[in-house]
C-alpha cells in the first residue's frame, strides 16, 4: 500500500485522536484510511461543492463544542 504524508489543521488531528482513544478506531493509520474512504464515496455521490457555497475549514457546524463530519 502506498504511504503518503499529508498535513492537517490540529482542530481534525484532535478528533482523530480522540476517536481512536474512544475507540472508534484501532489506531490513526485505520481512522485516517477509513474517514478518507468515507469522503471520497460521499464526493462521489454528490459530486464537487457548487462554487457560490463556502467551505468551513474551521470543523464547526453552528456548535461552539461539537464537531461535525
Amino acid at each position: 500500500m502506498p504511504n503518503v504524508e499529508i498535513t492537517v489543521p490540529e482542530h481534525l488531528e484532535m478528533q482523530i485522536a480522540q476517536m481512536v482513544e474512544q475507540g472508534e478506531f484501532v489506531n490513526r493509520e485505520e481512522a485516517i484510511e477509513e474517514l478518507l474512504s468515507t469522503g471520497l464515496r460521499a464526493y462521489k455521490t454528490s459530486g464537487p461543492m457548487e462554487d457560490d457555497q463556502e467551505f468551513q475549514d474551521d470543523g464547526m457546524m453552528g456548535h461552539e463544542d461539537e464537531y461535525v463530519f
